[in-house]
């Protein structure tokens, strides 16, 4: 750990610069070094910088997602990577002490960086203000989840680990147009936004997020890279939007992958013939006064990835009166032939591509089945608003 000194106070960009120093002369030993150690679960703490006065510190929180990048290689990489030209508009999610934001606001016309941490807002200003670029720093201190994006032409960001998933499902299913996100993540969580049908970490985020973006992976960064260390290594990866995409409702696609991918090992078969589902179905058809020919679900299973079927008595008790044995029987046949019709009965949506997944859909649709309430007003907003949402813990 960095010796304080009595008398000279030190600036945060010293404290880093020296701090890197130090690193770069243990790294010439043969040991590796045990800084990245974790010896206490809630190590949240103790990581803290002098910054213009002897007794203001920075408490750096790791359960806040609060990892500062400081490997200037690694930064400078980033930025290059994202083609950022002199007239864009960056937004940085999460700048923290402003190591990035700085690189940022050297490339770019205007930086809107938004940050809850209120210390890392006064700091972030400072530092902006020491190099000439105050009046091109926009500093939003809100929840990046519940505030509404300004305009911009791309991101660049350290993305906060516990927020990654509804953050880039707010991004890519928001209003804002945009031409691409660079995005630093957890590299496990990285791997599985880069996955395709048949690998392990095939999941309904990388099938949502591949609809309407593609994403290209860039370089994997060392833990060691990062103050306070982290327990994980990082990857960055850019998020482009496409050009094109299919013509599907996007509320209807959402919470059709969030049924098949409910238990995404499971056959689509075993899936969309449990009881449960077939209530589900029944009752709002039922509830909307359709008849057994014209069958509309809300938003199919209430449940995420991993939920199990522990409502399933709840929604019996609720049907068992309105519901007969009959209607069930009848429409559980309609479900029964979608799925034969184009051999999806035996398939595995862990297995299958977007095309085949969108096929399945079309073929539901076609013979009203449906998985979401279109008689339910929305907006472009309010879907950004689900769709993060439906992935925040």
């Amino acid at each position: 750990m960095l010796r304080k000194t009595r008398s000279t106070p030190l600036s945060l960009t010293r404290f880093i610069y020296l701090y890197q120093q130090q690193r770069a002369v243990r790294q010439l030993g043969t040991k590796p070094s045990n800084r990245c150690t974790h010896k206490n679960k809630d190590d949240d703490k103790k990581i803290h910088s002098p910054i213009k006065h002897q007794e203001d510190y920075i408490f750096f929180h790791k359960s806040k997602g609060q990892h500062i990048l400081t490997n200037q290689r690694v930064l400078d990489s980033i930025v290059r990577k994202s083609s950022i030209n002199p007239d864009d508009t960056v937004l940085e999610i999460g700048p923290g002490t402003g190591n990035l934001t700085l690189k940022l606001l050297e490339v770019s016309k205007k930086v809107h960086a938004i940050e809850i941490d209120e210390r890392m807002v006064e700091i972030l200003n400072r530092r902006a203000a020491e190099r000439g670029f105050h009046d091109r720093l926009n500093v939003i201190s809100k929840d990046a989840l519940k505030t509404e994006f300004p305009q911009f032409d791309l991101v660049v960001a350290n993305i906060p680990y516990g927020i990654s998933s509804p953050l880039v499902a707010k991004l890519v299913y928001g209003t804002k147009s945009f031409r691409s996100a660079t995005l630093l993540l957890q590299k496990e969580f990285a791997r599985r936004l880069l996955a395709g049908p048949g690998d392990s970490e095939f999941n309904r985020l990388a099938v949502n997020v591949k609809l309407v973006a593609d994403v290209e992976f860039v370089m994997d960064v060392s833990k060691r890279d990062f103050l306070p260390c982290p327990k994980v290594d990082s990857s960055v990866v850019i998020i482009r939007p496409k050009a094109e995409i299919p013509d599907v409702n996007l509320d209807e696609w959402r919470t059709f992958t969030r049924t098949c991918f409910s238990k995404k090992n499971k056959t689509l078969g075993a899936t969309f013939k449990q009881k449960k589902k077939v209530i589900e179905l029944l009752r709002l058809s039922k509830q909307k006064g359709l008849n057994n020919e014209n069958f509309v679900n809300d938003d199919g299973c209430h449940s995420g990835e991993d939920d199990d079927d522990e409502e399933a008595s709840g929604v019996d008790d609720l049907c068992s009166s309105s519901c007969s044995e009959m209607e069930m029987s009848l429409f559980k046949e309609k479900i029964i032939q979608v799925l034969k019709s184009a051999a999806f009965e035996d398939k595995r949506p862990c297995k299958l591509s977007n095309e085949e997944l969108l096929h399945l859909l079309s073929l539901f649709n076609q013979v009203g089945i449906y998985f979401h309430d279109k008689t339910v007003p929305n907006n472009a907003d309010d879907a950004a608003a689900a769709a993060a949402a439906a992935y925040s813990s």
